[in-house]
């Protein structure tokens, strides 16, 4: 250890700070981002918008509403429209960028709230999307509205009835459709519509209304305007009373005048995400095949603005779409892709169909903007930094580091670096990486922790933005870190991720064990005490490999699915396990049995603790509450710890209490069989 530098802790959760949603100005001299802090003393956190020179990288914060998103530009640079949860609902914001100490002011007062605004071509009217349900929007269609409260009595009074025939409408709750709850709550009956609203102030009561263009029970994708203001373009399910609308989404283009409709894409594939050309020749997309639908990748598509064939684009690459953005000349198309660990920055011709990258190196991209002639903003992580704002200058070849959010946490903490691995498996080559401890000594050897990623289709790399502490954490704690994309990953191609079919737990383990021993050849790690973790498929994951292996002393499987035929009754997506082995539950319920964890609990012999959240829809705690039972009444060693309030993402955006709380009870219940007589530290 040098200088005075510290040991990266469970708590620098708090000093980590995250770039969001980059939008260049239209003259390009700004970027508008969203910057996201964590609020130790909420126990939640703050979203602000700032400004981003490209010229001098002056830094300006814009807002200070704490839930501030969706930073979007006019078409003359003037103003921004946003979406904020300052009030009790979630409204459209316009802010005057270039007046001193302009106020923001609302726009929508919708009901239900609004978000995802889009600016009009000529800058005087505004879409989003704000959701009601069909009794709303009749009426609505009847142009009845509630009359205006005398006083704010009144008015506090009226939301406190509203609120409980709110719940007394819901009590008892009636299901009619697959999924009826997602994330942490019950779905309702309020599906996201598309309006418009004009900009101006000052206008007569029936001009200034938003005006509903969309009247169906699906939600919506944000609307994109067409360059010459008369259509909207967006996606939905075709049929508003299927199931599972993930799975059945085609295009739309919607006139604005009079809100006729009309279905731009087939159902052999679900598209969705539309972007109209800058020339409005052309409507780029992204969309998938219906069959297996989860194993697949996303494909970058595009079709005549008219109508005609539809072209595939980055089938050649043989990469999953992530964002994508038209070139400001019509003549090709940005990307992000994820590929052995990094996500980088493609852009493909459309004449040709080359493919080439922009943006490569170690380093993974969320979200980026383009300008016609500045350049190229984006936010990408990096083996050392979790996260900052970055500018590429279309004169430049060198991006630009912006913001430097994260550099005094950084200065006064040792990161250590990362180090890839390859090995033979049954596949072929496996990647992985691993991150050694910071007092590493040479001749000396370490616990390990083994982290497996979920998905199953996820991507892990060395920049992997909501792992990056976690690892960090573990590293500091004593722990020789590993992690890799076994067979299913992304970023190997589209056969490499379907060679899981049916198979999520012996495929799987062969890269994973086989890698273990690569690392245990290498000499630094004791193979007596090995520590396995992972979330979701990763929780899977580690109860299939302690069932099936007892070289692991401790083990932690957070928000796991262990038993496949109850997962597919009770996740918010129920085809998923039919589409990954395909079979339904009630075909071969001996074969989905067989490949669940559950089958194998009370073969488990490695001290295991359970994690999982009680409002977890994705994978509900039913999953952990049996284990936890089987492997207790098999005499186990296992502790069951349940966090209240929080979902299937708590790991990565719950509650920060909870956060801290699992990255404390993870690697403490390493430390208590891998360091059961020192001070963790090695």
């Amino acid at each position: 250890m040098s200088g005075e530098k510290q040991l990266i802790t469970a708590e620098d959760l708090y000093k980590i700070i995250y770039i969001e949603d980059p939008r260049i100005s239209p003259d390009g001299r700004w970027i508008a981002y969203v910057q996201v802090t964590v609020d130790k003393f909420e126990n939640g956190y703050k979203r602000s918008i700032w400004l981003a020179s490209t010229e001098d990288g002056a830094l300006r914060q814009l807002t200070r509403g704490d839930k501030d998103t969706q930073p979007r530009w006019s078409p003359d640079g003037t103003a921004l429209a946003f979406t904020s949860a300052r009030g009790e609902k979630p409204q459209i914001y316009i802010l005057p960028v270039n007046a001193p100490g302009g106020e923001a002011r609302a726009l929508t007062a919708m009901p239900n709230g609004a978000n995802n605004p889009a600016w009009s071509p000529d800058g005087t009217v505004i879409a989003f999307l704000a959701g009601l349900n069909a009794e709303g929007r009749a009426r609505e269609d009847r142009g009845e509205e509630d009359p205006k409260p005398q006083d704010k009595l009144e008015g506090k009074h009226r939301k406190e009835r509203k609120d409980f025939e709110e719940t007394k409408r819901w009590d008892p709750r009636v299901v009619s459709r697959i999924p009826y709850r997602t994330g942490t709550s019950f779905l309702t009956d309020h599906f996201t519509q598309i309006y418009v609203m004009p900009v101006a102030e000052g206008l007569p009561r029936e001009e200034a209304k938003p005006r509903r263009l969309t009247s169906v029970n699906a939600d919506h994708n944000p609307p994109q305007w067409t360059p010459d203001g008369s259509y909207l373009l967006t996606a939905r399910m075709g049929n508003p009373d299927g199931d599972e609308p993930w799975r059945w989404s085609n295009l739309y283009r919607i006139r604005v005048s009079d809100a006729t409709q009309e279905q731009l894409t087939e159902e052999s594939f679900t598209s969705f995400a539309p972007q109209p050309s800058p020339d409005g020749q052309w409507i780029a997309f992204g969309r998938l095949p219906r069959e297996r639908l989860s194993e697949r990748f996303n494909r970058l598509a595009i079709m005549p603005a008219s109508g005609g064939e539809i072209i595939d684009l980055s089938l050649p690459l043989d990469r999953n779409l992530n964002e994508f953005r038209w070139s400001p000349d019509s003549k090709g198309i940005l990307f992000t892709a994820g590929a052995q660990g990094n996500v980088e920055l493609y852009h493909v011709t459309l004449e040709t169909g080359q493919i080439e990258k922009l943006i490569a190196g170690t380093l993974q991209i969320e979200n980026f903007d383009v300008h016609p002639s500045a350049g190229i903003a984006y936010t990408s992580s990096t083996p050392t930094n979790p996260n900052e704002l970055f500018w590429r200058a279309s004169s430049l070849d060198t991006p630009a580091q912006l913001t430097h959010v994260n550099q005094k946490f950084l200065d006064s903490v040792i990161v250590q670096p990362t180090h890839e691995i390859r090995w033979r498996s049954a596949a072929g080559e496996v990647q992985g990486w691993y991150i050694l401890p910071p007092n590493y000594q040479e001749g000396q050897q370490y616990p390990l922790a083994l982290n497996i990623h979920g998905g199953p289709h996820i991507m892990w790399g060395p920049s992997f933005k909501s792992q990056w502490h976690e690892w960090q954490f573990q590293a500091a704690r004593g722990y020789v870190v590993f992690y890799c994309n076994p067979r299913g990953a992304d970023g190997y191609g589209e056969e490499f991720q379907m060679a899981l079919h049916a198979q999520w737990g012996p495929v799987a383990m062969q890269d994973i064990m086989s890698g273990v021993d690569a690392m245990l050849q290498k000499g630094f790690i004791d193979p007596q005490r090995l520590a396995i973790t992972g979330g979701s498929y990763g929780g899977y994951m580690t109860a299939w490999i302690t069932s099936h292996s007892d070289r692991f002393i401790s083990a932690v499987a957070n928000r796991g699915v262990y038993s496949l035929l109850g997962f597919s009754g009770t996740t918010d997506i129920a085809s998923f396990i039919p589409t990954e082995f395909g079979i339904e539950p009630w075909e071969d319920p001996t074969y989905l049995w067989e490949h669940s964890p559950l089958a194998h609990a009370h073969k488990i012999k490695t001290p295991i603790l359970l994690i999982h959240a009680e409002n977890d829809y994705r994978v509900p705690i039913s999953e952990a509450e049996q284990m936890f039972t089987y492997i207790r009444r098999t005499g186990g060693t296992v502790q069951l710890v349940r966090f209240p309030r929080d979902g299937h993402e708590m790991t990565r955006a719950g509650e920060p209490e909870h956060r801290l709380s699992n990255l404390l009870h993870t690697v403490g219940w390493f430390d208590k069989y891998c360091y059961p007589s020192s001070d963790s530290n090695g």
